[in-house]
């Protein structure tokens, strides 16, 4: 079961029915959903995909996903999960635009990174962004991310694998 998070000014939690339209609104702005996926979908796609979290990955607790909340609103969307892509976990995240410029996005990230070094007892976690995406570049170097191979899209473009190993730093909080 997903559990909940908190950092200093957001929370991460499992989402409920009633952030659907919130969910789908989040989606459906190109700003955000150019970046996720294959891209922006259609309004009925987004409101299938939403469903999907309750009947298919919360029901078998497939993997985490997290509603990002500031202050009671619905602000992003998160996940950690297995992957084929990198034979591992990749971390996830989407923040609405309104949200971006105030470091929330870092604060996601290294939320959900240190979730799966010490929760799921990770060694690695993953990323994967598309190469003109410079904000989250620039976000998953800020916190240890480092570059590991470029995938060839079919499209022509270019996905950067990026990858922050568990190091001593990470282990200090646990050990004290």
């Amino acid at each position: 079961m997903t559990p909940t998070l908190r950092t200093e000014r957001l929370l991460l939690e499992p989402y409920i029915p009633q952030d659907e339209e919130d969910f789908v609104a989040l989606f459906q702005d190109t700003r955000v959903s150019q970046w996720m996926g294959d891209g922006p979908a259609s309004q009925d796609a987004d409101r299938a995909l939403f469903r999907r979290i309750f009947t298919k990955v919360y029901a078998h607790d497939l993997f985490d996903v997290w509603a990002v909340r500031r202050d009671g609103l619905l602000v992003g969307h998160a996940e950690i999960k297995p992957t084929d892509v990198v034979a591992g976990h990749e971390i996830i995240y989407a923040l609405a635009p309104a949200a971006w410029g105030h470091g929330l996005g870092t604060e996601a990230a290294q939320a959900i990174v240190a979730y799966g070094f010490d929760t799921l007892a990770l060694a690695t976690v993953y990323a994967t962004v598309a190469a003109p995406n410079k904000a989250s570049l620039t976000l998953l170097d800020k916190i240890g991310f480092e570059h590991v191979r470029n995938i060839a899209e079919d499209d022509g473009s270019t996905t950067r694998v990026l990858a922050r190993h568990l190091t001593a730093s990470d282990e200090a909080p646990l050990a004290r």
